[in-house]
């Protein structure tokens, strides 16, 4: 191997080596970088979470349960309307035979 072949593999070692810290060196300080900038967003995010947790979650059960619990009573008040509409339906007809036979009578 000449000194001139020598050299070169020496310098594309050298190259190889060089590259190969220097790449972890800016990935260490990116990561670095990254973690900083990050941390706020970390903590707002988990601001966020508890909050969603320990308020907003609870209150919409709440909700929920507020509006199950109306919807109940008034699908049964549905339910009690249809029952009294055919009772006045009834009534209707017999105040009607019952008028009908009074001016009859009068």
């Amino acid at each position: 191997m000449s000194e001139k072949d020598f050299l070169c593999a020496l310098s594309d070692l050298l190259d190889e080596k060089l590259e190969e810290k220097l790449d972890k060196i800016l990935d260490e300080k990116l990561d670095e970088k990254l973690d900083v900038k990050l941390e706020p967003i970390n903590t707002r995010l988990k601001r966020l979470e508890m909050a969603v947790e320990h308020d907003v979650v609870p209150r919409l059960q709440n909700i929920e349960a507020c509006y199950l619990t109306t919807f109940e009573r008034y699908q049964k008040s549905v339910d009690d309307y249809e029952g009294m509409k055919q009772d006045i339906d009834v009534l209707k007809v017999v105040v009607e035979s019952h008028s009908e036979k009074l001016q009859k009578i009068s």
